[in-house]
């Protein structure tokens, strides 16, 4: 009897195990992919940047270098849905093997090539899909809201169910897990001839030892997850836009005056680094040009005030750099004042002018100025936006002079910015995927010493390490 019992217990603390093994698995197959794996706008929306908006416009309604991509979806809607994907990671193999929508893409689009994506899983694909559809929604909703409000009416707000529906359908999965479970157990204690056994409530279960380490080993996971990718992203984060000392404008100079990156970014083409306009760039134009458009003196007057450069006369201040700043003030006061009253078409100095011009001398010293810098002479200490980790080497003139690549390559639409923002994640990835997709153009003076080692080495001639550049410094003291 004894043995029956003690075989009766082992067979059910077996059976025990197993179900709290198929919670375990029922967690990282169903709760799981939710939490962390499941697709999302927001996941979309940073796959877009880093992905798509470099040749496809923000808005999804507008042709850019790429279609528009509202509707993507419907225009797919008549093939495999594998199709769209294979299409994403690798149109043109789909061209070459005929398929019917993508030589119609082909055909309408040639000879643009779209850029493959071929590490881009299909919860990355549905993600940018539903941040596409999420911005085509929210724009056809906006001149719906907007045809609304002019007749009168509202707009009716539509939620996300699909949400609602997955978290329904987990909490009806772990019901009913916590209802077998339960049961099992009870039917295993009736067995060992426990009189007073009770089947398990929900409170039971949930402070069990095995719940509470499924629970822990979820959090841990989770956790790992995002800290890891924290971790990735520390120093390089996408989107980063810090404020700056002067409101430099790229959507003014870039976009509207169409001036050149590289006039004012000159050492991209002969050094590793693009370097920080000095001040006296900004003077090549800004003698002339000394009231903005957008701002006024205010942002100018930074720059003559950092330059000891007196707009009135036109000419530089001898002696600048160890006058008094009451002196100083003196000076740029009257410049903005004067301007000021020229704009306003006041005659007579009033409070209100007065109030103006320490307003906007306040905010000039606040720029200018720190702790360890009390005078509004000097370099402009710009915050520096894009970053890169010191054991990384990267040379803007062998991308910019040797590979010919356009600054939006990597910085994405700066002539669009008002203000500077990082664009892609400049993540090891990212590099690499651009060093796959990138055909090297052979016709370049770089390569000519290649070719010339390439003859010499055919010829039998000895070709060494010397002639590769193995004897400049940097290839090993970087």
């Amino acid at each position: 009897m004894q043995h029956r019992q003690n075989l009766l217990s082992f067979r059910a603390s077996g059976l025990m195990s197993r179900v709290q093994a198929m919670l375990f698995v029922g967690f990282l197959f169903v709760g799981l992919p939710i939490i962390v794996g499941q697709p999302s706008v927001e996941k979309g929306k940073a796959l877009f940047k880093a992905n798509c908006a470099s040749c496809h416009h923000k808005n999804m309604r507008d042709d850019l270098t790429g279609p528009a991509l509202a509707g993507v979806e419907e225009r797919w809607a008549d093939y495999p849905r594998e199709d769209l994907y294979k299409w994403i990671r690798n149109s043109q193999k789909l061209i070459r093997e005929g398929h019917p929508r993508a030589v119609e893409l082909w055909n309408a689009h040639k000879p643009i090539v779209m850029t493959p994506f071929p590490n881009l899983t299909d919860e990355d694909i549905e993600s940018i899909l539903m941040y596409i559809k999420d911005v085509e929604q929210k724009g056809t909703q906006a001149q719906a809201e907007q045809a609304s409000a002019a007749e009168g009416g509202q707009v009716r707000q539509e939620s996300n169910w699909l949400y609602w529906v997955l978290l329904g359908l987990l909490a009806v999965f772990l019901w009913v897990f916590f209802k077998i479970y339960a049961q099992l157990d009870y039917m295993a204690k009736k067995r060992q001839g426990i009189e007073d056994a009770k089947e398990l409530t929900l409170w039971d279960v949930v402070t069990s030892r095995g719940f509470k380490q499924v629970v822990t080993f979820l959090i841990v996971l989770v956790a790992g997850h995002y800290l890891v990718n924290a971790a990735i992203m520390l120093g390089r984060q996408q989107g980063y836009q810090p404020t700056q000392p002067i409101r430099f404008s790229h959507a003014t100079h870039a976009g509207v005056h169409k001036i050149d990156c590289k006039f004012c970014h000159d050492a991209a083409r002969r050094s590793r680094h693009s370097m920080i306009p000095d001040n006296a760039t900004c003077m090549k134009c800004h003698m002339a040009i000394k009231v903005g458009s957008k701002y006024g003196t205010q942002e100018l007057t930074k720059i003559y005030a950092a330059v000891g450069f007196d707009p009135q006369s036109g000419k530089y201040i001898e002696g600048y750099e160890h006058m008094p700043m009451e002196q100083v003030a003196e000076i740029f006061k009257n410049w903005i004042q004067l301007n000021y009253m020229q704009q306003s078409g006041k005659e007579k100095v009033d409070g209100e002018v007065e109030r103006f011009v320490e307003d906007q001398w306040n905010e000039i010293v606040r720029s200018l100025t720190n702790e360890h810098k009390p005078h509004v002479y000097g370099p402009i200490e710009w915050v520096r936006i894009h970053n890169l980790p010191d054991h990384v080497f990267f040379s803007h003139q062998q991308h910019v002079e040797v590979g010919k690549l356009e600054c939006q390559q990597c910085h994405g639409p700066v002539e669009e910015m008002e203000e500077v923002y990082q664009f892609n994640t400049l993540s090891m990835g990212w590099c690499i995927n651009c060093h796959r997709q990138t055909a090297v153009d052979m016709d370049n003076p770089y390569y000519e010493d290649y070719e010339l080692l390439h003859q010499q080495f055919k010829k039998g001639k000895k070709v060494t390490v010397k002639d590769i550049g193995g004897l400049e410094c940097q290839k090993c003291h970087y």
